[in-house]
């Protein structure tokens, strides 16, 4: 067994409930959910003009590979709706692999250590809460040192999930 790290965001829709699904769903045989970090209210990056988001990290358990990760988010994110139109537009969920162990994949379809959750502190908070001191396997910091580094970004702490 594994231990991955997932990102969720919401911001369409009854966000909070969406990430309560997207959380129940991804619960299985393939994936334990092992800890669920607070929500956070964090301004959108890259596409400005939209609504902004609720995020949150899910700690779990897999024996699955980082593809066959892959492929199960992907398949709670199309049971959920989710539709890829606008490149980082709006969407009522996203799920993304943060780390699985201290693996390194460097894919055209995956990239693990997620490759752009060092510059992102809405995904840093949220695993901060859970993991601040686990070194990412590329850059040997602390997830709380490379938090340090974000702190000029909107981020608002809601509590835990409801």
């Amino acid at each position: 067994m594994k231990i991955a790290y997932l990102s969720l965001g919401s911001n369409l829709g009854e966000r909070e409930q969406t990430l309560r699904a997207a959380v129940d769903r991804l619960q299985s045989n393939d994936f334990k959910v092992r800890r669920i970090s607070s929500v956070y209210e964090t301004a959108p990056q890259d596409v400005l003009n939209q609504p902004w988001f609720l995020n949150l990290v899910v700690e779990g358990e897999s024996e699955l590979l980082p593809l066959q990760l892959l492929h199960y988010v992907l398949s709670v994110e199309r049971e959920m709706g989710r539709k890829r139109t606008i490149a980082k537009g709006p969407r009522t969920i996203d799920i993304d692999i943060l780390l699985h162990g201290s693996a390194v994949v460097n894919t055209e379809k995956l990239q693990i250590p997620h490759p752009r959750m060092t510059e992102r502190r809405f995904v840093l908070e949220p695993l901060a809460e859970l993991i601040p001191d686990f070194r990412h396997p590329v850059t040997h910091r602390r997830i709380r040192e490379h938090l340090a580094l974000t702190m000029d970004q909107p981020v608002r702490k809601l509590g835990l999930l409801h």
